[in-house]
């Protein structure tokens, strides 16, 4: 944890806490210092948690080269999975319907034209290309909405993820959030069922019940 996380409740409720340099986010997301710390207290593995490095592939090889077990998912799997346009596209290579949307980073003017090409009457979300939470996200319903959403949805993905690179996607309204979760030790593999994930605020889930109800 930074100096400005030190009173924080994660902190006080450890046995052993790391100090990080620096201070926010930033501590969070700097790959050298995270590993770093972690061999030098003996760690042998890191639980990313979500947010910041969870879905970095970079922070899932740098564990590997220094000895460490990344619990989770290969640099491999979090390189496509973790990258939501590359996600998108391994979706419609399956044959997986997917919403209207764009499959690579996307600019303001890109945004805009596409936001013109929808139907009348429909919204479009702004989101972060990388990592999740909720965070990165914004729901336009005008074109005089966009510049400004734009903007704050990379501000808040850059904080959070340290990458500030966009993407656009038809909004659906009335649409359940429907997950399968799937665990592994690295030798075998099992999915948990499903789960439904719709109850949110601020795009952000609050409440997940299995099996989904339907």
């Amino acid at each position: 944890h930074p100096e400005d996380d030190a009173a924080s409740l994660h902190v006080r409720k450890l046995d052993q806490a790391e100090r990080l340099p620096g201070s926010g986010p930033a501590a969070y997301l700097d790959i050298e210092q995270v590993i770093d710390v972690a061999k030098k207290s003996g760690a042998d593995a890191i639980h990313p948690g979500y947010g910041f490095l969870s879905e970095n592939p970079d922070f899932e090889k740098a564990c590997r080269e220094n000895g460490l077990v990344f619990v989770g998912p290969g640099a491999g799997a979090l390189a496509v999975l973790a990258d939501k346009s590359a996600a998108r596209g391994l979706a419609i290579e399956a044959g997986v319907p997917v919403l209207a949307g764009t499959n690579e980073a996307t600019d303001l003017k890109a945004a805009t034209a596409f936001f013109n090409e929808l139907s009348t009457g429909s919204e479009m979300f702004i989101k972060a290309i990388a990592g999740g939470g909720g965070r990165g996200m914004r729901r336009v319903a005008s074109e005089d909405e966009i510049e400004s959403a734009f903007g704050s949805a990379a501000a808040e993905a850059k904080a959070a993820f340290g990458d500030d690179r966009l993407y656009v996607e038809r909004f659906m309204p009335d649409a359940r959030h429907i997950e399968i979760q799937v665990v592994g030790d690295g030798q075998d593999v099992l999915h948990l069922y499903e789960r439904d994930c719709s109850l949110q605020r601020r795009n952000q889930k609050i409440l997940e019940i299995a099996p989904a109800p339907g």
